[in-house]
């Protein structure tokens, strides 16, 4: 009997990402698989269920059968409730299936999802989990590809709710002046968001406490004032950030203190992976701010920068107007569909390159990723963060 590999329609709120493009089913069903699709699963993306059946993906309509008959559950973002079947998608999964997915395991809001998935005795992978030092982990690096999306979309919301023009304009009455923006963090996302808004005309300002990074944000020509922190405690694998011990957070906060009160528009992108993000706006900096200003944290799935962020929702607090928007790359589903499901691809053959029979939990790449087996959670950044909690 053929191991079964399932894609299911996203259901999370605003999600139009899909896991696997047809061209992707088909590659699959070549290293052995039997490939399902639930009804419209690629509708957003723009992927017809009648190309996905001509790469030889069997269309199948009900969530609880696609579910139940899988041996390997490919998706974008984590488990939730279905509310149409009244049962969670763990618990429509099998015992025993392996799940592959953006999880962020380290994150408060979903403990309890990984020890579902542990009780459940999923195999479960993570997609933020990728290890960047590993070279033929490039092309598997979903992080990477949804931080690009995630840094350009950030921008064009923090526009979209700014009060005023963004560029330079010059009237007859006189002249608007160029809005300023503070980027804080200048991994990917940073370095996105910095380029989509020098193309509006902003001004803009990136600090990052990791020396190669600022010296990227210089390269894209813009002030980046140093905060120096020892290499050893800024950079850790793979030149990821670190969490820095909390003498040093606390001096990042005052060093933000009048960079934030100086700026228009704020995107927030400082990680960790694996980790719960670091909290680097308090509430009094927040009360510093200007009136009619915004910020848009886009570290809420790992728990955000801002104290007062709210994951999901959009508030105004202090006359500031902050963006909890989760899921950001879920708005752009073509292009970040198109760059996960190659991600997906990649990384499902290397997991299963010694046969489809049972993933290697062996490959190094893979042990970075797994998040729970054999009713056991894996995870160090989600055993870290659970026992903090």
């Amino acid at each position: 009997m053929s191991s079964r590999i399932c894609i299911p329609r996203e259901i999370m709120a605003e999600e139009g990402r899909v896991a696997a493009f047809p061209e992707s089913v088909a590659h699959y069903v070549r290293m052995g698989f039997d490939v399902a699709v639930e009804a419209g699963a690629g509708h957003a993306a723009q992927q017809s269920d009648e190309a996905y059946a001509a790469a030889g993906a069997r269309i199948v309509a009900d969530a609880a059968s696609l579910f139940g008959d899988a041996d390997v559950v490919l998706k974008v973002k984590q488990p939730i409730l279905n509310p149409t079947l009244g049962r969670h998608e763990v618990e429509l999964m099998r015992e025993g299936a392996v799940l592959i997915t953006f999880l962020h395991p380290a994150a408060p809001s979903n403990h309890g999802l990984v020890r579902m998935l542990r009780d459940r005795n999923i195999t479960a992978f993570t997609m933020d989990g990728i290890p960047r030092e590993e070279s033929h982990a490039q092309k598997m690096d979903a992080l990477t590809s949804m931080s690009t999306v995630t840094g350009y979309k950030s921008v064009v919301i923090a526009a979209d709710h700014f009060p005023k023009f963004i560029p330079m304009i010059g009237t007859s009455i006189g002249t608007i002046t160029q809005a300023k923006f503070l980027i804080v963090g200048a991994g990917v996302v940073g370095l996105q968001a910095i380029a989509t808004a020098k193309r509006l005309g902003g001004a803009v300002v990136a600090v990052d406490v990791r020396e190669d990074a600022r010296k990227a944000a210089v390269s894209l020509g813009v002030k980046v004032p140093g905060f120096e922190v020892p290499e050893a405690l800024a950079r850790g694998e793979g030149g990821y950030a670190k969490a820095l011990p909390d003498e040093w957070l606390e001096r990042e906060r005052e060093f933000l203190r009048p960079l934030l009160s100086d700026a228009d528009i704020v995107i927030s992108s400082a990680l960790v992976p694996g980790e719960v993000a670091p909290v680097l706006i308090d509430d009094s900096m927040l009360r510093a701010m200007k009136p009619g200003s915004v910020l848009v944290d886009v570290a809420i799935d790992q728990g955000g920068n801002c104290a007062a962020t709210e994951g999901g929702r959009s508030i105004e607090r202090d006359g500031v107007w902050i963006c909890g928007r989760q899921n950001i790359p879920g708005s752009m589903p073509v292009h970040a569909s198109w760059l996960y499901e190659k991600n997906m691809r990649e990384f499902v053959s290397n997991l299963f390159k010694k046969g489809i029979a049972a993933p290697d939990l062996q490959d190094a790449i893979a042990a970075r990723c797994l998040v729970t087996h054999a009713r056991e959670i894996r995870h160090r950044g989600a055993l870290g963060a659970m026992r903090a909690a």
